[in-house]
């Protein structure tokens, strides 16, 4: 974020989500300050790196509710214990499945 970003050339994307281009990282640096707005790395692995001009509140509110999201989506596979005897009736058997 901001300063902490040390690549000589990244790819910026403005706070409307549109892409800027590819600049040094001091001048996007100060397309965000200028705007009142943080310069955040979004794809550090992509070539040059990926960032995004934006607020980082609420960038990590996003976040959040991202991981809330997948967190919710996660399906968790319960397995059923089931005891059986000779001398259950077969609507005992469906009430206990």
């Amino acid at each position: 974020m901001n300063e902490q970003i040390r690549d000589d050339e990244v790819r910026v994307i403005g706070s409307d989500g549109e892409q800027v281009g590819v600049m040094s990282a001091r001048e996007a640096q100060q397309m965000a300050y200028d705007e009142d707005l943080d310069l955040i790395k979004i794809s550090p692995k992509a070539n040059p790196p990926v960032c995004k001009i934006m607020d980082y509140g609420k960038f990590k509110y996003e976040q959040q509710k991202k991981e809330k999201e997948a967190k919710k989506k996660q399906h968790v596979v319960e397995t059923k214990e089931i005891r059986l005897s000779p001398n259950v009736e077969i609507h005992d058997m469906k009430t206990k499945a």
